[in-house]
């Protein structure tokens, strides 16, 4: 079973404008409100496809018995810590031709018994996964080295983790002396993370990049080459996971759709081929709907038949 974390979880508000006007009133008349964060969206992607998993990270207030109310409606299985401070959100208004302009608010702060309780629970679920996803960032007031502690429960109990982080969180994972088994860097991150320049259509340079010490013991990463599919490194083989054209509705919650492709095929204990063809499969159902964070099940077979798996 998966175990989807989500540490700073929100509420996602889609405001749809054909215009926006800016200094002036915008009214608006078709408002779409969803359990989000990048772990909520792993957590429904999964659930549509029919996988196991249970949900988990803090919650808090009104805002997230909202969140939860709206898991329960989705009939999504979680279990969350609960703190004395309101859950985020986060206001994304879609206007203009395609424009996307976002409001997020930063979420509560976290103190070190917050942090300590979390921990506690999170290492009682720990009992009942095989794979445990981590996205997103962390809340304000707990260290960038959280998710690591984290990695080193899991290991503990031979609990596999992905770990989907940015900034300094993603590079505390790489140091650390117990390390994730996946990671999902884009173009951005990669470039950060080894101070040079990355082209993500350069394959023979990118895996080049992906040889650095830096990813010594990372088993699997997983980079996103947009329409192209995206460049993968598992242990000592390199592929491209080449996808077809597809009409893009919206690619908000594509890369969590993606990982969730990822999270599934690996607890299932799928081939390389069919792990990277899942993810692949599960990213691209995601933007072709209008909703963030969602598949049409029925379309997978389809599609997962023109993923092609291509060795570098």
């Amino acid at each position: 079973m998966i175990l989807t974390v989500t540490m700073n979880p929100s509420i996602d508000i889609a405001y749809p404008l054909e215009h926006l006007a800016i200094d002036t009133v915008n009214r608006i008349t078709d408002v779409r409100k969803t359990a989000g964060g990048k772990g909520l969206n792993v957590s429904r992607v999964a659930h549509l496809l029919g996988h196991p998993l249970i949900a988990t990270g803090v919650l808090g207030g009104n805002f997230g018995r909202f969140i939860e109310a709206r898991l329960d409606e989705d009939g999504i299985a979680h279990d969350f810590t609960h703190i004395d401070q309101e859950s985020r959100q986060c206001i994304a208004i879609l206007h203009d031709g395609g424009n996307q302009t976002e409001i997020l608010e930063a979420g509560p702060t976290l103190s070190e018994a917050d942090g300590e309780a979390f921990l506690a629970h999170f290492d009682q679920l720990l009992d009942t996964a095989s794979v445990v996803t981590i996205s997103g960032s962390l809340p304000r007031g707990l260290a960038p080295d959280f998710y690591v502690t984290m990695i080193a429960h899991a290991a503990t109990k031979q609990v596999k983790v992905i770990l989907d982080a940015s900034g300094a969180a993603l590079k505390a994972g790489l140091t650390a002396a117990v390390k994730p088994l996946l990671i999902k860097p884009n173009e951005d991150e990669l470039a950060a993370l080894l101070d040079v320049p990355v082209d993500k259509h350069d394959l023979p340079a990118l895996k080049q990049h992906l040889q650095d010490p830096l990813f010594d013991g990372i088993e699997w990463i997983v980079v996103s080459l947009g329409a192209a599919g995206a460049f993968v490194k598992h242990n000592d083989h390199y592929y491209q996971a080449a996808i077809p054209k597809i009409n893009v509705v919206n690619p908000v919650g594509s890369g969590d759709s993606t990982l969730a492709g990822l999270a599934m095929a690996i607890d299932d204990g799928a081939s390389d081929e069919t792990v990277m063809k899942t993810a692949m499969t599960t990213g691209m159902l995601n933007t072709m709907e209008a909703e963030t964070g969602f598949v049409d099940p029925t379309r997978f077979d389809d599609y997962f038949a023109q993923v092609t798996i291509i060795p570098q």
